[in-house]
């Protein structure tokens, strides 16, 4: 482990450790002028940084990938992954891990720079990135973190002084990410696929002590280990269903093992509740749509139970029948995680077995009036009803009236039920014509007024004060629906 230094950095370098088949050493392309256009400066706090060595020049420098920090050890990762339902062969393309902060809690986070340029991995590709793409995921990623969403985080982004060409030219951009790790399905899709089995056990093992050290002295700890992953996957796909979040790409290696949501590309947020509601503009078919991601998650699951059968057993028509078996289980886990949290959304603090009828109920006629999600919840937490969009509805009347009288039959007061309610129902999410005003007047005129205001209004999303209800009005009708790109 190295020694502190003055901005604080204290890396050691567990990945690096690995078989060198798994990464490749890959220092960041210098840039021309890197200058430092938002920090988080709680995030960096809590990692033990030193904020006014950030911010000056020298924090820059290493942002943009011009200096290496001392200790760090710069690599390109290695991984496979399946995109749109086809394997291919990946790996970090334009994001280079400078190594692994241990934080003054002891935790160990993962430090990138995504836009850094190009790798061994770049398949032709610029290894840039453009500045809108990266504040993107800086606003969404720290949204998600402020809803108790388990997310990589976002440290800061520069600009490079370099221009990056897509189908106009763009400002370039390299944004410094945190996570707890960046392993994915995709990594172990690698290992199954192109390196041997006593690889594959190696990185099992690591991921193991990394992220579930409490199964590393299972008998069949590998079998506990795919199993603890699903059950973080079931939590974390529930927590993307209850507040209307759409991924957008949910290939393979976009599938963090350690639980967390990991790469914002197209993503975004519902609007008028819709299940086939696809924002990106690669997804022709709404493979990822919003309904679309609770079943999408159990495929990709399997696809990193059929690269763990050599670790399972032996005999691989047992090992077969003990990941189909662990499989099996995903739907009920992800039901019982988003049941739950339907049922905090409405107030409920116990368990009838009509509640599963009475939430889908809603949820039709939200669909069939194309009721805002966010907004419908809110109404009904501070019992303005006539705000939800249904109240023209006889139907909604009477599924009210239902609803009431569930509310009445458990113990909780009223008021415990509507505290619930707030404390389940965010005021504010990242609306998509917020994020893009946002964006627009940062990348073409240089202001981040306007993002700094909406990252202040959504960084308690459950407070419901006064100064978050600009931000939680809805768009202005279209006719053009909405599209998000990957930005690569």
């Amino acid at each position: 482990m190295t020694k502190s230094n003055e901005t604080g950095w204290n890396f050691d370098n567990s990945y690096a450790r690995l078989p060198e088949s798994f990464f490749t050493s890959t220092r960041p392309t210098p840039v021309r002028s890197p200058k430092l256009v938002i920090l988080n400066e709680p995030l960096a706090t809590s990692l033990g940084l030193n904020v006014k060595k950030l911010e000056s020049e020298e924090g820059a420098e290493v942002f943009g990938g011009n200096e290496i920090p001392e200790g760090a050890f710069p690599l390109s990762q290695a991984y496979a992954g399946h995109q749109f339902g086809h394997f291919t062969m990946l790996g970090d393309g334009r994001a280079i891990l400078l190594g692994e902060q241990i934080t003054p809690c002891g935790e160990r986070v993962d430090i990138q720079l995504k836009g850094s340029g190009r790798t061994p991995y770049s398949r032709g590709g610029d290894g840039r990135a453009a500045l809108g793409p990266m504040l993107r995921e800086y606003i969404i990623s720290e949204a998600m973190h402020a809803l108790g969403i388990p997310t990589t985080r976002s440290l800061a982004v520069v600009t490079t002084g370099e221009p990056v060409f897509r189908e106009t030219e763009l400002p370039g951009s390299v944004l410094a990410r945190v996570a707890a790790s960046h392993l994915r399905v995709g990594t172990f899709e690698y290992a199954a696929k192109w390196r041997t089995k006593e690889e594959l056990q190696i990185l099992a093992d690591y991921a193991i002590k990394r992220h579930y050290s409490d199964v590393e002295e299972d008998k069949d700890r590998y079998l506990s280990f795919f199993q603890k992953v699903m059950e973080r996957q079931a939590k974390l796909i529930a927590k993307w269903q209850l507040v209307g979040f759409i991924h957008g790409v949910m290939n393979t290696d976009n599938m963090a093992i350690s639980g967390e949501t990991i790469d914002y590309g197209p993503c975004a947020f519902m609007d008028a509740y819709d299940p086939a509601t696809v924002f990106s503009s690669i997804d022709i078919r709404g493979r990822y749509a919003y309904g679309n991601q609770p079943p999408i998650a159990g495929w990709n699951l399997a696809r990193l139970a059929e690269s763990l059968l050599p670790l399972l057993h032996e005999d691989q028509e047992e090992a077969i029948k003990l990941a189909e078996n662990a499989l099996s289980r995903f739907g009920t886990l992800y039901r019982s995680e988003w049941l739950q949290g339907m049922r905090a959304k409405l107030g409920l603090f116990n368990e009838e077995k009509e509640d599963e009828s009475l939430i889908e109920e809603l949820l039709h006629l939200m669909h069939k009036h194309s009721a805002d999600y966010t907004n419908t919840f809110i109404a009904l937490t501070f019992d303005k009803q006539e705000k939800t969009g249904l109240m023209c509805s006889p139907e909604f009347s009477r599924w009210n009236e239902k609803w009431q009288a569930r509310l009445g039959r458990q113990q909780e007061s009223k008021t415990a039920a509507q505290q619930l309610m707030k404390n389940s129902n965010p005021a504010v999410i990242p609306r998509n014509h917020r994020v893009e005003e946002a964006l627009a007047a940062a990348v073409e005129r240089g202001d981040y007024s306007v993002m700094e205001r909406l990252l202040e209004a959504l960084s308690n999303p459950f407070a419901h004060s006064p100064e978050q209800a600009e931000y939680a009005k809805t768009p202005a009708p279209s006719d053009i629906p909405y599209r998000t790109y990957c930005g690569t």
